[in-house]
Formats: C-alpha cells, sequence, structure tokens
C-alpha cells in the first residue's frame, strides 16, 4: 500500500521540491502519496507544480495532492516533514534589531540567544498544534522537524505529545565534508562521533582510514591561511577546546562570549571570514528581505529549469526508506530528549546525537559523557532553552527573562537590568505572536 508522506509548510520551496525528489529515488517509495500543506495559496500553488514536474520528469507513480486543510494533509499519514516559518522579515526584524539597540550584535538569529528565544516563543505555540494533530491523526507516523530554532520546537513536541519526532540538520554532514576535504581525504574514508546540541555538537572522534585525524586537521588550520580564515570562529574554538563544532562561524559566534561583545572583537573574527555565512551583522535578516522582495520572479525562473532527478545529502529520504520504506538501516544525527543519551547534559534536554533509523522507528544510542569542557558550553545553551520551553508550556515570562540573563552572548554585553528592558521592548515588538504570555 502506498506510503502517505505529508509536508506541514511546504510553500518552503526549496527544501520541499528537494527533498521530494530525494524521497521518490527509493523504489519502495516511488508510489507514495505525496501531500502538500501550506496556509499560503500562491505559494502551495508553485511548490506543486514543482512537484508534479519531478514526478513526471521521474515517471514516478506518485500521487501529488495540495491542501490548506492542516487535519486532512494529516489523517492516516505515515510520515510528515516540517518546514514552517512563523511571521515573516517584518516581525523577525525585530529579532535583531531591538537587540543591536542595546549592542548585541546578531548575524543570523534563528536558533538561540535572546533573538531565537523569541522566535522559539512565536513558534511553539504552532508546533503543539501541529504535535496535537499528529497524536490525535497519525501516531504513529516519523516526524522529521527542519525548522528553527531546532532544539526548542523539538523539545516542546516531544514534551507536549507521544509521537516520534527528530530534527534534521545538515551541519553535521556538511561540517565533515568539510574538515575531509581540509586534509585531502574522500568521506569514504571518514567516520565519526558527533554529539552534543543542536548546531554545536562536537565531533568527538574524527577518523581516517580508522587513524585518529585530528592532528592532519590541526596542521591544517595552523599551518593554511585560507583553512585558518575560511572559518575564523570555529577554528578558534577548536584550537582552543580541542574538538571541531558543528555549524558556521557565522552561528557559533552568536552562541558564545567570546567574538562578538567588542567591535574589535567582532573586526577581527566576525568580518573577514571566507566561508558560507559571515559574521556581518543581521546577515540572514537581509538574506529574508532580498528574498521577500523577489521571491516570485526568482520561484518561476527555478520552474523554468530542466528538472534535477539526483538524490541530495539531506536526511530525511533515507530515514523515509529505513522506517517506512524498505527497511534499510540508515544512521544520522538527530535531535532527540537527553534520556540517558549524554550523561552530563541536563536530562529531558533536546541533544543531537547519532540515530539508528529502522522499521523500529527512530532509536538514539547513547553516547556517555562530553569532555568537561564541551558540557560546560552545551549545558549553559541547553538549560536556557529549557527554561523557553517551560516559559511556553505555563506562560511565565520570567522563565523568558531569566533565559536571557544567562545566554553567554547577552550577558558578555549588558547588564540585568539592561536585559530586562531589552525583552520588555521585545515582548511588546511581539505581542500579536505571543499568546501564551498575554494573559499574564
Amino acid at each position: 500500500m502506498p506510503k502517505k508522506i505529508t509536508f506541514l509548510g511546504a510553500g518552503s520551496f526549496g527544501f520541499t521540491r528537494g527533498l521530494v525528489r530525494d524521497i521518490l529515488t527509493f523504489p519502495a517509495l516511488a508510489d507514495a502519496e505525496l501531500v502538500l500543506m501550506d496556509i499560503d495559496e500562491e505559494r502551495l500553488d508553485f511548490i506543486k507544480t514543482a512537484v508534479d514536474k519531478i514526478v513526471a520528469a521521474g515517471n514516478y507513480p506518485a500521487k501529488v495532492t495540495a491542501t490548506t486543510n492542516r487535519q486532512e494533509a494529516l489523517e492516516g499519514a505515515d510520515g510528515v516533514v516540517i518546514t514552517i516559518l512563523q511571521g515573516g522579515p517584518e516581525v523577525f526584524r525585530t529579532d535583531i534589531e531591538i537587540p543591536m539597540k542595546y549592542g548585541v550584535d546578531t548575524n543570523v538569529g534563528d536558533t538561540r540567544s535572546v533573538s531565537g528565544f523569541f522566535r522559539a516563543c512565536r513558534t511553539i505555540p504552532v508546533m503543539l498544534e501541529f504535535a496535537a494533530d499528529i497524536e490525535r491523526l497519525c501516531p504513529h507516523a516519523i516526524v522529521l522537524n527542519y525548522t528553527n530554532p531546532m532544539a526548542m520546537l523539538c523539545r516542546a513536541m516531544l514534551g507536549y505529545a507521544d509521537i516520534q519526532v527528530s530534527g534534521l540538520c545538515h551541519s553535521v554532514q556538511g561540517t565533515a565534508n568539510m574538515l575531509a576535504s581540509w586534509i585531502g581525504a574522500s568521506m569514504d574514508d571518514i567516520t565519526y562521533m558527533c554529539a552534543g546540541i543542536n548546531h554545536q555538537a562536537w565531533y568527538l572522534d574524527f577518523k581516517w582510514k580508522g587513524k585518529d585525524a585530528y592532528p592532519q586537521i590541526r596542521e591544517a588550520i595552523t599551518t593554511r591561511e585560507d583553512i585558518y580564515k575560511h572559518e575564523l570562529v570555529r577554528n578558534e574554538m577548536y584550537l582552543h577546546l580541542n574538538y571541531y563544532v558543528t555549524e558556521s562561524s557565522g552561528h557559533n559566534s552568536e552562541y558564545v562570549a567570546w567574538f562578538r561583545k567588542r567591535p574589535e572583537l567582532i573586526e577581527k573574527y566576525c568580518t573577514h571570514g571566507t566561508g558560507w555565512n559571515p559574521g556581518a551583522y543581521a546577515y540572514i535578516l537581509n538574506e529574508y528581505l532580498a528574498v521577500a522582495a523577489t521571491w516570485r520572479q526568482n520561484i518561476k525562473a527555478e520552474l523554468e529549469k530542466p528538472v534535477n532527478l539526483n538524490r541530495g545529502h539531506e536526511y530525511a529520504a533515507s530515514i523515509f526508506n529505513a522506517t517506512i520504506g524498505d527497511g534499510a538501516l540508515y544512521e544520522f544525527n538527530g535531535n532527540v530528549r537527553n534520556f540517558g543519551l549524554i550523561d552530563n547534559l541536563p536530562e529531558g534536554c533536546c541533544v543531537e546525537v547519532p540515530v539508528m533509523a529502522s522499521k523500529r522507528g527512530l532509536n538514539p544510542m547513547h553516547v556517555g559523557p562530553l569532555p568537561p569542557q564541551l558540557a560546560l558550553l552545551n549545558n549553559i545553551s541547553a538549560r536556557c532553552e529549557e527554561m523557553v520551553v517551560d516559559a511556553c508550556l505555563t506562560g511565565d515570562k520570567d522563565l523568558v527573562y531569566q533565559a536571557c540573563y544567562f545566554d553567554p552572548l547577552t550577558s558578555a554585553v549588558l547588564s540585568l537590568g539592561e536585559i530586562k528592558s531589552m525583552v520588555d521592548e521585545m515582548f511588546e515588538a511581539n505581542r500579536d505572536w505571543l499568546p501564551q504570555f498575554n494573559s499574564k
């Protein structure tokens, strides 16, 4: 019987199109019922056209439907993909611009720190609605979330409903490929163990043909200026902490106290990097604004291009194939709750660890304790994230203030009173998006 795979937020054109392409490359899923759901009918029409073109180009027996009705989309689904954005650039910009008034200089702002906390507060109520519907309409579905802030959203859903959810991020495999290229290794010869929290997980080992490759990585960073400059922040973190971190320098500069607290440090570490996602102020906000101005033209241009049927590198399709397809085992790094997985991170927080996908579902692996310096850094962010999730579940605004008080970057720049004033402004700017706090 064909499997039903539902996309919530299907209007996320690039993600949905790529994931559909990947899913249909697996013979066991080629006849799937693909249900595209979005509240924006214009975007939904565009992605329906794109997916229909993929199905036709591959001569797949898949069925494609589009709907704005979430319950209809979820009824009986075997797999669910979530790629939503709650609020557009005009509300997201307050996450970036209000902190900057107070001296908190943000590059991306979608994952953690005060900007990520408010993005979570806007998005968690919607994700809890999704979780409740999934538990009622398709309780056995495999749910894969791509929406940020990844850790807080997955943690909220998993604490609210009895469903199988894992959050997916491409930074683990992307960084592994980058490190392999720096030492001239083929990924076919690389193995690694990676664990921590989303966007701040660590390669606890990184081996080339079974041997520790960290000496070669250190040599490449310290002797080749082009490599050092490619990831200034992450390379500095590696040289001092002895383990390499996932996700780009622009993101990681926001998650710690060391790089964005003074103008001269921003100039030194966050301005002249050559890799993707430079440390410039409001990088992603500016991308959002540019996309918002030209998205129709860009999508129409994409629809004119030949269809690419080659499988990409995202995890989702292989996970669905392992769990609801032909059953081929698949290991990936996913975001799940920490119940006996990483010994020295908070019980129940969201961690990113190796997960085995199979017909039995999603089975995360026990990692053990992180090295103490890594656990210390992860603990601060994980505990702040726990406070924000609890705030959204209980309506307790004090927990949001307190999470911001302890956030590494915010606390490196501002006093308690200044943080309080900044968060007051952010609550006011987000008033229409935060129903869980408005009655308090």
